[in-house]
């Protein structure tokens, strides 16, 4: 077996995804390869090209280095270039050797079509991931990856495929055994914030109001304090869908600024507002996101998209 191979399947989720998804909790992680260290490095610059030719020399001596191709296939899909990637992410499929490796090929090759809105091909291969976890009876991470796909089928508009999803979701993390309360707290308000978002695209404003004081009451429980960073969020979700600016942009900015999906949002609340500028702002810095997840998948194309039309 190549040493290249032999890579642990948390660096692999780690070079897949750079930054958290939301509601996932981060697996654990080990020390990146250094030529994965020295990548990230030139993407944070902005040097896409750079990064791109390094995990390309790289895989000239070893063609079979699983991270080195997820993370020149991420690279390419932050380009725009997902057909290209999607030849890394493939070639990462046909050369993984353990289910784990194989599975996190899979969710590599899941959000790279997530980069193209694609919610039915994003459910392909994200279906495959959470065989995986079926298979080991990991039920919250079952639930984590439903929602992950959910998470793209909704941003993508296809908001039946992503209610089925979250209930998925919700459904599977429940199994998990001995489920301690703050657990099942967790995957309620996950579930009440889904169905509140979803509400609110469908216009149906009141049921999008009734999930969202459902949430806020799971929240007040205080079981799970780290959740409260997405209530803000969610508000300022269901304002903007339901065309109330002004709210929308102070619960926005109560939000994770750093959020690529948040920037965007806001972006959108500000050209609402006829803050062009703001709006430039906004845009720039969710177009500079180099994650390899939801939020990034929507947020680059999105964000590049309306500043070519503001630049127009």
């Amino acid at each position: 077996m190549k040493v290249a191979v032999q890579i642990a399947f948390s660096t692999l989720i780690l070079v897949s995804f750079s930054s958290v998804s939301l509601f996932a909790q981060a697996p654990a992680q080990r020390q990146q390869p250094e030529f994965i260290q020295q990548g990230q490095q030139l993407m944070h610059e902005g040097k896409l090209e750079e990064a791109l030719a390094l995990y390309r020399h790289t895989l000239q001596s070893s063609p079979l280095s699983l991270p080195a191709n997820i993370a020149a296939g991420n690279v390419l899909d932050l380009m725009g270039k997902g057909e290209d990637a999607r030849k890394y992410f493939q070639k990462a499929i046909d050369i993984a050797d353990t289910p784990e490796h194989k599975a996190s090929a899979n969710r590599a090759m899941a959000m790279s079509y997530a980069f193209e809105a694609n919610c039915k091909k994003t459910v392909e291969y994200e279906q495959k991931v959470f065989d995986y976890y079926e298979s080991g009876k990991d039920f919250f991470q079952k639930g984590e990856i439903a929602d992950e796909a959910a998470r793209v089928c909704i941003d993508s508009g296809d908001l039946d495929t992503a209610l089925h999803w979250y209930k998925v979701g919700h459904d599977s993390g429940l199994k998990e055994p001995d489920l301690q309360p703050a657990r099942v707290d967790l995957w309620n308000f996950r579930w009440e914030h889904a169905q509140a978002r979803i509400a609110a695209r469908r216009g149906n404003l009141a049921e999008a109001q009734d999930h969202v004081t459902a949430a806020k009451a799971i929240l007040e429980k205080g079981t799970n304090p780290e959740q409260a960073q997405f209530f803000p969020y969610l508000r300022g979700y269901v304002a903007f869908y339901g065309q109330d600016y002004k709210t929308a942009l102070e619960e926005l900015l109560k939000a994770n600024q750093n959020d690529p999906f948040i920037q965007c949002l806001l972006g959108q609340t500000y050209d609402e507002l006829g803050e062009k500028d703001k709006a430039i702002d906004s845009y720039r810095k969710a177009a500079a996101a180099i994650a390899h997840n939801p939020p990034a998948a929507y947020a680059v194309p999105f964000a590049k998209k309306r500043l070519a039309g503001l630049a127009g």
